[in-house]
C-alpha cells in the first residue's frame, strides 16, 4: 500500500520528551515501512523516520514559542491533501482538522481519535461520520454519536523498555502535571504510604504546580525531575515500586501505563476511562477509588509478579500487535474503496 501518515506537529517525531500522539504515529510509521509499504510521513522538519518525510513546520509548535500553531497546522494539512492522489489511504493521527479536507479527495481517510480534548470538537466528528473511518484507542473512548471501524489499543516497542525483575525503591508519577492527572493525589498517597515519590513530566498547569505540587517538593521525600527523554523514562519506570496513575478524568488510553508494564512495574490507578481495559486487578496493578485504597494497594504491590506485567505488555500492548491491527484496518478500507 501507499500510505500517507498525517502526524501532529505539536512535537517532532519521535518525541524527545512529551508527545504521546507523536510517539504512536512514529511507531506506526516505522512499522508500516518495516512491513514493506510505501510510506510518506507528514511531520515537522526535524523529525526522523525511515519513511519519506514531507516536512512542514520547522519544529513542533509546542517546542518553538515563535511558531503560530493555526498557521502551520493549515499548511501541514493542506500539504497532505494536495498530495492525496499519490496514496491508497491517508492515516490521520492529527485530530479533527484533516476531516474537513476529506470530502475534497477520493482517497479514503482513516482517523485514529486520540481522545476528545473537549465537547467543542465533536461537531466536526459528527459532520464527517458518514464518510470517515474512525479508530478508537479504547472502547471507553468510543462516543455514542459516532460509528467506528475498530478499536485498537496503543502499543510500545518492548525493546525500548528494560525488564526489571525486582520491585523498585520509590513510587513514580509520570505524565502531564495537571489537576486531572492527579499529581497531588500521588504526593498524598506516597506520604501516607511512607514511600519516596519521583515526579516526572511537563508542567501543563503552572498555577496548579505552584500551589499544589512545588511546595511539597523537597528533593528527598518528593523529587521533581522535569520532562524526561526515552532513556531516563525507561530507567525511572523500571526502578519504581509502582506507577501512580490517579487520574480524575475519563482518560482515552494512558501510554505511560503500558510503558510501566513493559518494564515490569505494576500500576495503581483510578478506574476511569480506559484503565479497566488496560489493567488486570490484582495481577498487573490495582484499580482504586480513593487515596485510602491507593495506600493499601501500595502496601500490596510488591507481591505482584513483575514478569506477568512484562508479558502483558508483550502480548497485549506490543508495537508489533498495534501495527498489525492498523494495517488490517487500512487494507480493509482500501479494498472497500476500490469496490
Amino acid at each position: 500500500m501507499r500510505i500517507g501518515v498525517i502526524a501532529s506537529i505539536a512535537h517532532r517525531l519521535p518525541p524527545v520528551g512529551y508527545g504521546p500522539w507523536e510517539q504512536v504515529a512514529s511507531t506506526l510509521t516505522e512499522g508500516f515501512v518495516a512491513a514493506g509499504h510505501e510510506v510518506t510521513l507528514f511531520a515537522t522538519a526535524d523529525s526522523t523516520t525511515t519513511a519519506r518525510l514531507h516536512p512542514t513546520a520547522p519544529h513542533g509548535y509546542e517546542e518553538s514559542p515563535g511558531l503560530d500553531a493555526k498557521a502551520w497546522e493549515g499548511l501541514h494539512n493542506a500539504a497532505a491533501f494536495e498530495r492525496a492522489g499519490e496514496f491508497d489511504v491517508l492515516a490521520n493521527h492529527f485530530d479533527f482538522m484533516p476531516l474537513t479536507y476529506s470530502r475534497l479527495v477520493d482517497v479514503p481517510v482513516v482517523t485514529t481519535i486520540h481522545g476528545f480534548s473537549s465537547a467543542a470538537i465533536l461537531p466536526v466528528y459528527r459532520e464527517y461520520d458518514d464518510v470517515a473511518r474512525y479508530v478508537a484507542i479504547s472502547d471507553a473512548d468510543r462516543h455514542p454519536d459516532l460509528h467506528y471501524t475498530a478499536t485498537i489499543h496503543h502499543g510500545v516497542d518492548p525493546a525500548a523498555f528494560t525488564f526489571v525483575p525486582g520491585p523498585g525503591t520509590y513510587l513514580l508519577f509520570l505524565g502531564r502535571i495537571h489537576p486531572a492527572k492527579g499529581t497531588h493525589a500521588a504526593i498524598e498517597v506516597a506520604r501516607r504510604a511512607g514511600q519516596r515519590l519521583v515526579i516526572a513530566g511537563i508542567v501543563q498547569d503552572q498555577a496548579y504546580f505552584a500551589d499544589r505540587v512545588a511546595p511539597l517538593v523537597d528533593g528527598e521525600a518528593v523529587t521533581y525531575v522535569g520532562p524526561v527523554g526515552p532513556a531516563e523514562r525507561d530507567s525511572l519506570l523500571g526502578g519504581a515500586l509502582a506507577l501512580l496513575h490517579l487520574i480524575d478524568f475519563e482518560e482515552p488510553f494512558g501510554l505511560s501505563v503500558v510503558e510501566a508494564l513493559a518494564t515490569g512495574t505494576p500500576v495503581v490507578a483510578t478506574p476511569l476511562g480506559s484503565m479497566p481495559e488496560l489493567l488486570r486487578q490484582g495481577v498487573t496493578g490495582f484499580l482504586v477509588k480513593d487515596v485510602e485504597a491507593a495506600v493499601a494497594a501500595v502496601a500490596e504491590v510488591a507481591t505482584l509478579d513483575r514478569r506477568v506485567c512484562r508479558d502483558e505488555a508483550l502480548t497485549r500492548f506490543s508495537a508489533e500487535r498495534m501495527v498489525r491491527d492498523h494495517l488490517r484496518v487500512l487494507e480493509r478500507v482500501v479494498g472497500e474503496s476500490r469496490t
